[in-house]
C-alpha cells in the first residue's frame, strides 16, 4: 500500500536490526527467483508472453520492499536519449504524464535485467493506458553506455514507445543519482530502487527492493487514485 506519511527525509545510516539481518534471507531468496526470471526473459529474446509465465512462479516474501513518501526537486541537467536526442531532465518530466523511473547500466548482471523485465511487463499490463504513462530508465555507467548501447539493451526488453533509456555525461548521471538519492559512490554498490510520480509537482512514491510488475501496477493504480 502507498504510505500516507511522510517520513523524516534527512539523509541517515541505519544499522541492520535482528529482524532486518533476518530478514535478508528472504530477500535474498525473492531476488535468487525473480533474477531468474530476467533471465529467461534475456534468453527468450525479450519475450511478453515468457516473462508473464514466468512471473507467476515467485510467491510473495514476508519481507518484501520498502515504500515511502518523499520530494525531490528534479535537476536542470542535460541528458542523451537513446535516440541520440539531447534532452533537459526537467522537460522529459512535465509534460503532464505520470512517470516511473529507475536506475540502471547495460553491463549489469542482475539487478539491472531484474528491474528491466519488471519495466517491460508493467507496459505489457497496462496495454493501452501504457501509453499514458513516461517510463525513464537513466544509465548510471554512462561512459560505457552510449544510446546506440541503450538503444540495443532496450530492444532486449521489446521496450514501448512511452519507455525511454538516458545516457550523458558521467557529471549529469551523478547529479540525478545524487537528486534523487540513489548514488552509492560507483555501479557495484547500486541498489534496486524505483521511483514513482503521479504528476510534476506531486510527491514521489519510492521503493527500495524488488518488486513484481503486478505489484508495480498496483502501487501505480493506488498512486493515481490519491492524487
Amino acid at each position: 500500500m502507498i504510505p500516507q506519511s511522510q517520513p523524516d527525509l534527512s539523509p541517515r545510516t541505519r544499522c541492520p536490526t535482528p529482524a532486518a539481518v533476518g530478514g535478508r534471507h528472504s530477500v535474498l531468496v525473492r531476488l535468487a527467483a525473480l533474477t531468474g526470471v530476467a533471465l529467461l526473459v534475456l534468453a527468450s529474446g525479450g519475450s511478453a508472453n515468457a516473462a508473464d509465465d514466468a512471473f507467476t512462479a515467485p510467491a510473495p516474501e514476508a519481507s518484501g520492499p520498502i515504500r515511502s513518501i518523499r520530494k525531490y526537486a528534479v535537476p536542470a541537467v542535460s541528458l542523451v536519449r537513446d535516440d541520440g536526442k539531447v534532452v533537459s531532465l526537467p522537460d522529459e518530466m512535465s509534460d503532464g504524464r505520470p512517470i516511473v523511473l529507475n536506475f540502471i547500466f547495460t553491463t549489469c548482471g542482475s539487478t539491472c535485467p531484474l528491474m528491466s523485465s519488471v519495466f517491460a511487463q508493467f507496459e505489457h499490463r497496462l496495454g493501452a493506458e501504457a501509453d499514458k504513462v513516461h517510463l525513464m530508465s537513466i544509465s548510471i555507467d554512462p561512459e560505457q553506455d552510449t544510446p546506440a548501447r541503450l538503444h540495443e539493451y532496450a530492444q532486449k526488453f521489446h521496450s514501448g514507445l512511452e519507455w525511454q533509456h538516458y545516457t550523458g555525461t558521467l557529471a549529469a548521471s551523478i547529479t540525478a543519482q545524487r537528486a534523487f538519492d540513489v548514488y552509492r559512490g560507483g555501479k557495484m554498490s547500486h541498489a534496486a530502487v524505483t521511483l514513482m510520480r503521479a504528476a510534476p509537482g506531486k510527491p514521489w512514491l519510492r521503493i527500495e527492493g524488488f518488486v513484481t510488475a503486478d505489484e508495480l501496477v498496483r502501487d501505480y493504480r493506488e498512486l493515481l487514485a490519491a492524487r
